[in-house]
């Protein structure tokens, strides 16, 4: 699954979206949207990271805005899994950014 990572502040959405509360594995608190109709996963937000939204690429009214830059939590991956080896690739979760 592909994110795209925006600040918070720069982004809105047209409709209605449900959002389920989590703890992650770092045990940060999560919230992750949802199309209330089909369940299609639109967004993530970490409590940890309130500046930052991450927006599945697919959801966007243009999914080719932006090119991958990294692969993240490769540890995770299944052994069938296929990375661009071009990408930088990060274990688990990236530290945050400013």
């Amino acid at each position: 699954m592909m994110s795209v990572c925006f600040r918070s502040d720069s982004y809105s959405v047209r409709g209605n979206v449900s959002w389920h509360e989590s703890i992650a594995d770092s045990g940060n608190r999560m919230q992750r949207g949802f199309c209330p109709k089909c369940g299609t996963p639109l967004f993530s937000k970490a409590e940890s990271r309130p500046h930052l939204i991450f927006i599945r690429a697919g959801a966007l009214d243009d999914p080719n805005l932006l090119a991958p830059q990294m692969a993240i939590w490769t540890d995770a991956a299944p052994d069938w899994a296929c990375f661009d080896q071009a990408l930088p690739k990060v274990r688990g979760q990236p530290p945050p950014v400013a």
